[in-house]
């Protein structure tokens, strides 16, 4: 069955990095494109970041855009979510998810607190 497992979360301070791993399995990774969304408390889900089957295209939200890098290797199943510069309002619950599969995660803590 379809398992996504997200990793890497933790408590960082302003400024500071993390990156985020998140394995997939039970599916043909390397036909679907990924996703990274966030949840913070009290918030809506929303889109991180986002590639492509192949890894070519590649788009970020705008709080995203410049701090974050998404990146994928089809050879592990996983797609990456690099962070630095890390603010207090990216403190969320990251999950990734699969272009037309209806699975979520459970998902991985980010907490950016001094």
């Amino acid at each position: 069955q379809v398992q996504l497992v997200e990793s890497g979360g933790g408590l960082v301070q302003p400024g500071g990095s993390l990156r985020l791993s998140c394995l997939a399995s039970g599916f043909a990774f390397d036909s679907h494109g990924m996703r990274w969304y966030r949840q913070a408390p009290g918030k809506e889900r929303e889109l991180v970041a986002r590639i492509s089957f192949a890894g070519r295209a590649i788009s970020y939200s705008d709080s995203a855009q410049g701090r974050f890098t998404i990146f994928r290797d089809n050879a592990k199943s996983t797609v990456y979510l690099q962070m630095t510069d890390l603010k207090p309002e990216d403190t969320a619950v990251y999950y990734c998810n699969a272009v037309g599969i209806d699975y979520w995660g459970q998902g991985t803590q980010v907490t950016v607190s001094s």
